[in-house]
């Protein structure tokens, strides 16, 4: 497939993307419900803020939302929500606000060895209270999954053009050589409770 080329996401492949399935969505406590959410009002925010920077100006222009709007979204749905919102990778492109902290870490790498293990990636997630310097943390995390849609800026073949915005954006940028399939990253989200 030319990298250049721009698939669009369906509905379905939003279901893809987050992993969350109605099935999927349904079982889990009230904290857990509330952050699945949140994971899929941004994956679709995104996704369609994505297509259609991908539909008129192709990947060059997609990595402006990246690199700016997805930032905002976080910032705006974890204003709305009182949740902290984000994204992290064992394979970073914005190091500065991506980079994974040690609890990210390790469940990253523990989906890492469930998709190894078998585990259908649609379904690694992981919800755990720990302790923090907050006090006691609700956390919350979904991989997201490398689609078609991600190749273009992501994948191990990248067209020069995004190449070198990607170089002029992201200096210490890990994130390239992914395959469909891959685990991209996680959705991260926590929110403090309350004594």
């Amino acid at each position: 497939m030319n990298p250049i080329a721009r698939p669009i996401l369906t509905a379905a492949g939003l279901y893809l993307l987050t992993g969350l399935t109605p099935a999927l969505a349904s079982a889990d406590d009230p904290m857990t419900e509330e952050a699945k959410q949140i994971v899929k009002e941004f994956a679709g925010q995104l996704l369609s803020e994505l297509n259609a920077a991908l539909e008129s100006s192709g990947p060059v222009g997609a990595i402006a939302v990246c690199n700016e709007r997805a930032p905002a979204i976080a910032a705006e749905l974890g204003e709305s929500s009182g949740w902290e919102v984000g994204r992290t990778s064992l394979k970073t492109r914005n190091t500065l606000l991506n980079t994974p902290d040690a609890w990210e870490m390790q469940v990253l790498e523990s989906f890492e060895t469930r998709l190894a293990d078998g585990q259908p990636i649609d379904t690694l997630a992981r919800a755990e209270v720990v302790e923090d310097e907050r006090g006691r943390v609700f956390r919350f995390m979904k991989a997201i999954p490398t689609a078609e849609l991600c190749l273009a800026c992501h994948g191990e073949h990248i067209a020069e053009p995004v190449l070198e915005v990607l170089d002029e954006h992201y200096p210490d940028d890990r994130a390239r050589g992914f395959k469909v399939g891959d685990i991209r990253g996680a959705f991260t989200l926590s929110k403090p409770l309350s004594d």
